[in-house]
């Protein structure tokens, strides 16, 4: 017959006998004891992360000319705007690198309208991101993301993230960032 008593003991001793096994291993040497592979599954150490550095040069981003808005136009000269797909909201974020480089997330959002003539579907919104310092260019990015307008509805709104681009130490307090509708990102050589 077991009292209470006896399934508490048997619980502190299974307890410190995990307590004693993950701290094998001698301090300080960063070992890796029976504990730590009971802890990870396994008998690798996961690799050491490298450390971000958050307060770094991020400039604000440009919309190119010419790049901020889409019109198509029904058939015929002064013919009205069927739809349009307009920029409503850029962002960036730049995360400084040990090595001083810098790595760079953009995000694009925008809207799909419908005007006279218009009608409910999928519209086709071509984004161009471009990073570069001068006429180097660290990445010229083309994405193209389907807004889709439901039936009833009259407007609709679509977002591009492009993330993972990276601007060297060189230029990690000097590049800029440009996004555009359809394309109309400049030309640079690409370095």
């Amino acid at each position: 017959m077991t009292n209470g008593w006896g399934r508490k003991a048997g619980w502190s001793l299974a307890a410190l006998g995990l307590t004693a096994l993950t701290a094998c291993g001698a301090p300080g040497e960063g070992g890796f004891g029976v504990g730590d592979m009971l802890l990870t599954a396994g008998t690798t150490q996961a690799p050491p992360q490298a450390a971000e550095i958050r307060d770094v040069y991020c400039p604000t981003v440009d919309v190119v000319d010419g790049g901020a808005a889409l019109q198509v136009r029904g058939g015929g000269e002064g013919a009205s705007i069927r739809s349009q797909v307009s920029l409503s909201d850029v962002a960036r974020e730049c995360i400084g690198q040990t090595d001083g480089s810098t790595v760079v997330k953009v995000g694009v959002e925008a809207r799909a309208l419908l005007g006279v003539g218009g009608s409910a579907g999928r519209y086709d919104v071509p984004v161009q991101i471009v990073v570069r310092d001068g006429s180097t260019v660290f990445a010229n990015r083309s994405r193209r993301a389907a807004a889709a307008i439901p039936a009833g509805q009259t407007q609709t709104t679509v977002s591009v993230i492009e993330d993972g681009i990276v601007v060297p130490a060189a230029s990690a307090n000097s590049f800029k960032i440009e996004v555009g509708l359809g394309g109309r990102a400049p030309a640079g050589r690409r370095g």
